[in-house]
């Protein structure tokens, strides 16, 4: 078979596959290219020695069966035997659930994930959105280290083990969409650098030199993960990818990486005849992210919105500190401003930042279903002291608002793994470094981030301590309890009401309509013919919603938390603590 790789600085490259060792030639028609052919079959471990040095694994290595650190090895992508066809899921009209393999269950595998997922199906989502599942150090990690950007983490169940979890996924009607990271790679294991100038000081970021996108020998590196990405969607048979935090990617040329992905996974959404879809992380609340190509933007299909989550994480829990600060000044004033305008900060200042902050969205032009929203994610749990979820100090009613304002939302909406339930095992920060000092690297930087915060060193988990990856992982058993079982039949029927509703689905920005009262602590929203009311207060409501002309009552409850009756002839509906409502016009 043809092996090939690209180190354009190196005098010599030596293909060593099954034992056996074979000088490679440069490419006369690719400059920095080198091939050789050698005997080998699925499975063979191989890898390259650079000008005489070490073993590495291959940059486009598919499989990394030791770890980031050994050989890589053949994958015949043609060997599976798909179970099924599949015409694909779109991403407008989806719930979105945010799993991660290591802890979705005790065993931490594709296959136990797999097992799981017809509880998904029940509960009426559409995408699972799996994070990163790249290799990375040792066994247990969230995958934002990982390394071979080809490859899959073999703890997890390797190739194979992906392939049977979607699989499985689209029989169940189930679309999955992938967390990649382009924004850094490691730092353990990452043999690129030895290879060719895949990074660059001529940025700098948070994880240090930048990857390369627009220094010297860019045009391969925007290859490289241009190639991966289509990977993904081709041999994988995902339906979309999550991009982490793209406002991470250094990129300066005219023609952005960002713009080359989006335009090469459309052409091959077109190329398979099914639809696949980009979801960024941005940090940016710039709406050219999700505009299309030819109006100016980026392109991508969709963006997670923060703005919303900081405006809904404020409302529900009174938090204050970092950036939470300019929301909770007056939190559902920052909720109705991004349910009916996307982002809060469109232009405005953020003290957190110390300057102006964001664009506004044109919502005459823009869907909703381009912003995801949520009420928890893998980030605003994990990244605090502890890794408390919303359910360790919100009361049932409290968690049924919150999931109410998010599944009856304007925004595409999406869960976190175990929310759907009111789980209350967290959800930790957690590593399995090889590297005994990097590992302590993370340890101690860990409790001095939260230290000074005023949390004691012991009270941070020791992220290096396999019972912090086991406190993560989701209990069960309780769904099988209350309130957990309660919650998780709002949680489905909230699901179902945003299927079949037309009102739910709409996404004219423009016309979501708002009222609320700060103090009181309720919030309303119209969406058509659909109201959704919600009180976030410990103590009975009156809410004048008021019932406009030509009409006699409140209309009907379609849902409700608590039992309530819809608004009399004097609009005024009665609503008891804690609680929610959907109601539609009569």
């Amino acid at each position: 078979m043809q092996f090939e790789v690209w180190a354009p600085d190196a005098d010599s490259v030596v293909l060593e596959a099954a034992d056996v060792r074979s000088p490679m030639e440069r490419d006369a028609e690719r400059e920095g290219w080198w091939t050789a052919r050698a005997e080998a079959s699925d499975g063979d471990r191989y890898g390259f020695r650079v000008d005489d040095g070490p073993l590495l694994p291959d940059p486009r290595s598919r499989r990394q069966p030791d770890g980031p650190d050994g050989p890589s090895a053949v994958v015949d992508q043609e060997a599976y035997a798909w179970r099924n066809g599949w015409a694909g899921r779109r991403l407008n009209r989806a719930v979105l659930y945010e799993l991660h393999v290591g802890t979705y269950t005790p065993e931490g595998t594709f296959d136990a994930a797999a097992a799981r997922l017809g509880h998904l199906a029940q509960l009426g989502v559409t995408h699972v959105s799996l994070m990163p599942v790249c290799p990375f150090p040792g066994v247990n990690g969230w995958g934002y280290e990982g390394v071979s950007l080809w490859a899959v983490h073999e703890p997890y169940g390797g190739p194979e083990g992906l392939k049977r979890f979607v699989d499985t996924a689209h029989e169940l009607g189930l679309g999955v969409v992938l967390d990649v990271v382009h924004n850094h790679l490691g730092p353990s294991g990452n043999y690129l650098p030895a290879f060719g100038p895949y990074f660059t000081d001529t940025h700098h970021t948070p994880w240090g030199s930048a990857v390369n996108l627009d220094a010297p020998g860019s045009d391969e590196v925007r290859a490289f993960l241009l190639g991966s990405a289509l990977a993904w969607l081709r041999d994988y048979r995902l339906d979309g990818l999550r991009l982490d935090a793209v406002h991470a990617l250094a990129d300066t040329r005219a023609l952005t990486f960002l713009e080359e992905l989006s335009a090469a996974v459309d052409a091959l959404a077109v190329e398979l005849g099914r639809p696949l879809g980009l979801i960024a992380e941005s940090d940016l609340c710039d709406p050219r992210t999700t505009t299309p190509r030819p109006a100016g933007g980026l392109g991508l299909h969709a963006q997670w919105n923060d703005d919303f989550h900081h405006a809904l994480h404020t409302a529900l829990t009174g938090e204050s500190q970092g950036y939470y600060a300019d929301f909770a000044r007056a939190p559902l004033a920052a909720l109705a401003k991004t349910v009916t305008s996307a982002f809060f900060h469109n232009g405005t200042w953020s003290s957190f930042r110390g300057r102006s902050h964001g664009r506004p969205v044109d919502v005459s032009r823009t869907p909703a279903h381009r912003f995801v929203g949520y009420a928890q994610t893998h980030d605003q749990i994990g990244n605090r002291a502890l890794g408390d979820r919303l359910a360790s100090s919100l009361s049932p009613g409290l968690q049924a608002c919150a999931a109410a304002l998010v599944l009856t939302g304007p925004f595409t909406p999406m869960l976190f793994m175990g929310e759907e339930w009111g789980a209350r095992t967290p959800w930790q920060f957690f590593t399995d470094h090889t590297d005994p000092e990097l590992a302590e690297a993370v340890r101690n930087g860990r409790r001095r981030e939260f230290g000074a915060h005023g949390w004691a060193e012991e009270e941070i988990p020791d992220p290096q301590d396999p019972a912090t990856r086991d406190r993560s992982c989701l209990d069960w058993s309780e769904p099988e309890r209350e309130p957990h079982g309660r919650l998780l039949t709002w949680y489905r029927e909230l699901i179902a009401l945003r299927r079949t509703l037309p009102d739910l689905h709409d996404p004219d920005l423009a016309a979501v309509k708002t009222a609320f009262d700060e103090e009181a602590r309720w919030f309303a929203y119209r969406r058509g013919d659909l109201r959704v009311v919600v009180n976030l207060a410990d103590k009975p409501a009156a809410i004048p919603l008021g019932l406009g002309r030509h009409r006699r009552s409140g209309g009907r409850v379609l849902a409700a938390w608590e039992p309530v009756e819809a608004p009399g002839p004097d609009g005024v509906l009665h609503l008891p603590p804690e609680s929610c409502v959907v109601l539609a016009d009569d």
